[in-house]
């Protein structure tokens, strides 16, 4: 924790805007508020990507040059490799290290994870600034009938927003995808989807769904995805059970 307090203030500055999980003052529901304000505005096809066995197979040599381009101090940087390599206690009671990953269950581990996935964060903004270089671009880029797309990350989750067709949301998947192959990294396959926005998503809990208003324009809605929703129903019916026979003794 010590080392995360030293650290963390160090590289929140570097963290871009489509970074969300493990950081200050950014929460789940305002990932959520910005995937409905692109549906708002047009942009009609969801890639749901899953990163599979993200904290598993994060290469340590990638968190470890993100760490030597902003700490300087050989020590610092050996501490995090020592933390990398920590690994974690079975339940056996047997400690086991892995030349790959961050330990799941580190204080430390989400930063690291993070300091690792700025290399799909990166493009997906190069390609955003290289779009907002006059007003309407992204307008005129559509006009002949290239996609506008935009990144929401929630650790080793994330959503692709895309204001073009079927197709082009299909192109982005793989690029996607090779992408993270590029960084050890594979894209869950049970997990990674290409949704309309009208059929609607899971996202973070969140189900997330464009639908039609009586005179007026389609907006986005949200509301409790079924999963969660009935995981709330099971604790609340396990916290309201009561014992049948005790109830009809007391009639009795």
């Amino acid at each position: 924790m010590a080392l995360k307090l030293v650290l963390e203030p160090i590289f929140e500055p570097d963290q871009y805007r489509s970074s969300y999980a493990y950081r200050p003052g950014r929460r789940a529901q305002d990932a959520v508020a910005e995937i409905v304000h692109y549906i708002n505005n047009g942009y009609t096809w969801a890639v749901e990507g899953d990163i599979a066995g993200c904290f598993d197979n994060i290469r340590h040599d990638v968190v470890v040059e993100r760490i030597r381009r902003r700490i300087t101090d050989r020590r610092t940087v050996n501490l995090c490799k020592e933390f990398l390599k920590a690994g974690v206690l079975t339940e056996l009671g047997r400690v086991e290290r892995r030349l790959t990953g961050t330990p799941q269950g580190g204080v430390i581990s989400p930063l690291f994870a993070n300091l690792a996935l700025t290399a799909l964060d990166e493009p997906f903004e190069e390609f955003w600034a290289a779009t907002s270089k006059y007003r309407r671009q992204r307008n005129y880029l559509r006009s002949k009938g290239l996609a506008t797309y935009r990144l929401i990350r929630y650790s080793d989750d994330f959503v692709i927003m895309v204001h073009g067709n079927q197709a082009q949301a299909e192109e982005l998947r793989t690029k996607t995808a090779q992408l993270l192959e590029s960084q050890g990294l594979t894209l869950s396959v049970e997990k990674t989807h290409i949704t309309h926005v009208d059929v609607g998503f899971d996202f973070l809990g969140f189900r997330i769904q464009r639908r039609p208003r009586e005179g007026k324009t389609p907006c986005a809605y949200t509301f409790m995805s079924k999963a969660n929703l009935n995981a709330v129903k099971q604790k609340v019916k396990a916290l309201t059970r009561r014992n049948r026979l005790t109830f009809l003794w007391w009639r009795s």
